[in-house]
C-alpha cells in the first residue's frame, strides 16, 4: 500500500484575495481601451464592475496587477486573443425569452399581419437581431415568426443574430436555456418549440434553431459587414451602452439596412430625439420602433 501523506487528506481552502484598488489615470486607460475596440462607455459608476470583472482573469492568467493585464491584451495576436475572452465579462448577457411583448406583439400586429394580406408570394422574411447576446431575442422573434407562418406555407424567415461576444454567440448556437429564462413563453409556444434536457433546462428544438444564423458583429465595423438588405431590425437594450452621437450613427447606419416598409424596433427610452428621413415612428403602445417608407427602389425578394 502506498503511504499517503497526512496532508494530502486535507482540503486547500479557497483561497480569498482582496480585490486591489485601481487609479483613476488607469480606469481612464481602460475606459478607452474598451471604447476604442467595442464603442462600449464605461461611466465612473461602472468602475467597480470593471475592477471585479478584471480582477476576475487576471487571476486566471496570473497577471499580477491592471497595467500588466492593459500590456497583455494589447499585445498584438497574442492580446487579441486575450481579449476575446474579456470582452465576455465586460459586456451584458442579461436575457430572457419574450422579454419585451409589447415589441413582438408590434412586429406582429404593425408587420407580420400586413405581410400576410400583401406581400406577393413566395415571400421570405429577413431579420437582424442586433447585439442578441446568449440568443433570447433571436429564438423569442423565430418563435414569433414561424408560428405566424405555420398557415401560411409560401412564407419563410431567416434570423441573423450579432453579438460581439463569441461565448455568448456559442450559448445561442447550442440552444439550452435554464428554466428561469422561459418564465414569459407562452406555454402552446415553449411546447412547440422547446424540449426539456433535464429537470433544471431546456433546448430549442432543431428545427428552429437552424432557421437562426449567429455570427459575431463589432457594432464600430457595422460598415465593412457583408449584411444584405432586412425586413426586420431588432435592436434593443444595446444602445445604452454608448456616446450619444455614437448611438446616432449605428442607428443611421441600421436604417440604411432596411427594405423599404421594413422595421426597426429599438428599446422604450434608449434614443431621443433620432430621427431619419427614409423612416416614419409608428405609434404603438410602450414601443419605439420606425417603419422605412416605401419607394420605388423596394429590394425584391
Amino acid at each position: 500500500m502506498v503511504a499517503i501523506p497526512e496532508q494530502a487528506h486535507m482540503q486547500v481552502p479557497w483561497e480569498y484575495a482582496e480585490i486591489p484598488p485601481m487609479d483613476d489615470l488607469l480606469f481612464q486607460q481602460w475606459v478607452e481601451l474598451l471604447e476604442k475596440k467595442t464603442g462600449i462607455l464605461l461611466p465612473e459608476s461602472r468602475k467597480t464592475f470593471l475592477i471585479t470583472n478584471l480582477y476576475s482573469r487576471m487571476r486566471e492568467v496570473k497577471s499580477p496587477d491592471y497595467q500588466s493585464y492593459l500590456h497583455l491584451v494589447m499585445d498584438g495576436s497574442r492580446g487579441q486573443i486575450e481579449w476575446e475572452t474579456l470582452v465576455d465579462k465586460l459586456t451584458v448577457h442579461e436575457t430572457r425569452f419574450y422579454r419585451d411583448n409589447n415589441a413582438l406583439s408590434l412586429i406582429h400586429d404593425k408587420y407580420l399581419t400586413e405581410l400576410v394580406n400583401t406581400k406577393e408570394k413566395p415571400y421570405t422574411v429577413h431579420a437582424w437581431s442586433v447585439g442578441c447576446a446568449t440568443g433570447e431575442e433571436p429564438y423569442s422573434l423565430a418563435m414569433l415568426l414561424d408560428y405566424s407562418f405555420l398557415n401560411y406555407p409560401e412564407l419563410y424567415y431567416g434570423i441573423t443574430a450579432s453579438d460581439v461576444s463569441r461565448a455568448a454567440l456559442q450559448t445561442g448556437r447550442n440552444g439550452i436555456y435554464h428554466q428561469r429564462r422561459i418564465k414569459n413563453i407562452p406555454e402552446h409556444i415553449a411546447q412547440t418549440y422547446l424540449e426539456h434536457v433535464d429537470d433544471e433546462h431546456v433546448q430549442v428544438r432543431p428545427s428552429l434553431k437552424q432557421k437562426v444564423c449567429f455570427t459575431q458583429i463589432n457594432l464600430l465595423e457595422l460598415a465593412q459587414q457583408p449584411m444584405g438588405m432586412m425586413d426586420i431590425i431588432l435592436c434593443q437594450n444595446v444602445l445604452i451602452y454608448f456616446k450619444r452621437e455614437l448611438r446616432s450613427l449605428i442607428l443611421d447606419h441600421l436604417a440604411t439596412r432596411l427594405k423599404p416598409g421594413g422595421i426597426l424596433v429599438l428599446g422604450a427610452g434608449e434614443v431621443f430625439g433620432w430621427t431619419h428621413p427614409e423612416l416614419e415612428l409608428i405609434n404603438y403602445q410602450s414601443t419605439l420602433a420606425f417603419k422605412r417608407r416605401a419607394g420605388n427602389d423596394e429590394v425584391s425578394n
